[in-house]
């Protein structure tokens, strides 16, 4: 169903011959966030710039992928949407893909930590800040914040954002996130939604 990392290569190869270093490709729900329970197509590139001790994806492997491979591979699906993830997606010279994306008619959403600036024609911005990194971009569609028990109206403070999710760390405080929000409604509660319904 998605094409599954199988080398690690240099970072300069993914600029030196024009190819994005990705990690997998696959179809599934969004299931976290605005979004959750749309089909999309997921772009997982490979690379982060800030290791988070929650992480529970391996993106620190892929190989070298073309445009118009990349593109190939995402049009078997008939999702309009497609999702640039990671990782941290914008460590990426990713203008191009956007565009090729664009001409088919795809909806491109990227889900960053806003530590680098994006590409302006990206449709729809998740930003999810992450400990370590300072957040550079200012407004995003949707703020998606993993919650240890941090000051996230102080988060809230650093970026414009049309939506503010509070998202339980690992499923583990699900009963202190909901009840931060129940005090504090002007926050949503995010769930990872394909890990309860065991799908990817």
């Amino acid at each position: 169903m998605y094409r599954k990392a199988k080398e690690t290569l240099p970072p300069t190869k993914q600029t030196d011959m024009g190819h994005l270093l990705v990690n997998e490709i696959f179809y599934s729900l969004q299931g976290e966030g605005f979004h959750t329970g749309t089909p999309a197509t997921f772009i997982r590139l490979s690379g982060c710039n800030l290791k988070c001790d929650f992480c529970d994806t391996d993106h620190s492997h892929g190989h070298a992928m073309s445009i118009p491979e990349i593109i190939n591979q995402v049009t078997q699906y008939p999702a309009s949407t497609v999702i640039l993830t990671g990782g941290e997606p914008s460590l990426q010279p990713i203008e191009r893909l956007i565009e090729e994306l664009h001409k088919e008619g795809k909806c491109v959403h990227i889900e960053t930590n806003g530590t680098h600036n994006l590409p302006s024609t990206i449709d729809w911005i998740t930003c999810s800040p992450k400990p370590g990194g300072k957040v550079v971009i200012p407004r995003c569609n949707e703020l998606k914040v993993v919650y240890t028990g941090q000051d996230v109206e102080q988060i809230a403070e650093l970026i414009e954002a049309t939506h503010l999710f509070l998202q339980p760390c690992s499923g583990l405080n699900t009963n202190e996130v909901i009840d931060y929000i129940l005090k504090h409604p002007h926050w949503r509660l995010s769930l990872q939604t394909h890990k309860l319904l065991d799908i990817r």
